[in-house]
């Protein structure tokens, strides 16, 4: 269904693949946009490995909403910290691309416990994610790639 990586070499296990999905902070998100024209944008996320799903969070309405609605196939990319190799300029990462389906989580319960996850792997303290999450719970839209 999807091409094989052209630079085979360059391939990572699996086990690396979701290593860097649960422990980087940012990603890409992409949508096929207004006109057909491509749509990415930067989101923080959480992978949840047992139900082998991305999720994150946004507004309720705009831009990536429409899009999704319009279309489900994403793409979504992250990558580690990397290297630079002594003499080198160039910076060496290792990114992780995932092709999927995107759909809104209409759910309340899931939502919170998604965003809960979420909150807690970006805030300091739990106190401070509680607190975020009791400010921003019901104007959050809650998404998930599959």
């Amino acid at each position: 269904m999807f091409r094989k990586m052209r630079r085979f070499k360059q391939a990572v296990s699996e086990a690396e693949c979701k290593a860097i999905l649960k422990e980087e902070k940012r990603g890409v998100f992409s949508v096929i946009g207004d006109e057909g024209y491509p749509y990415s944008l930067p989101i923080n996320f959480i992978y949840d490995e047992e139900e082998g799903r991305i999720y994150f969070h946004g507004a309720k309405e705009g831009h990536k909403v429409d899009a999704i609605r319009s279309c489900d196939k994403v793409c979504f990319t992250t990558w580690d910290k990397g290297f630079k190799k002594e003499g080198h300029w160039e910076w060496n990462v290792t990114s992780v691309i995932v092709f999927g389906r995107a759909r809104l989580i209409e759910d309340r319960a899931l939502t919170e416990e998604k965003a809960r996850k979420l909150a807690l792997k970006y805030f300091p303290t739990a106190e401070e994610a509680e607190e975020e999450l009791g400010r921003s719970i019901n104007r959050m839209q809650l998404f998930a790639i599959d």
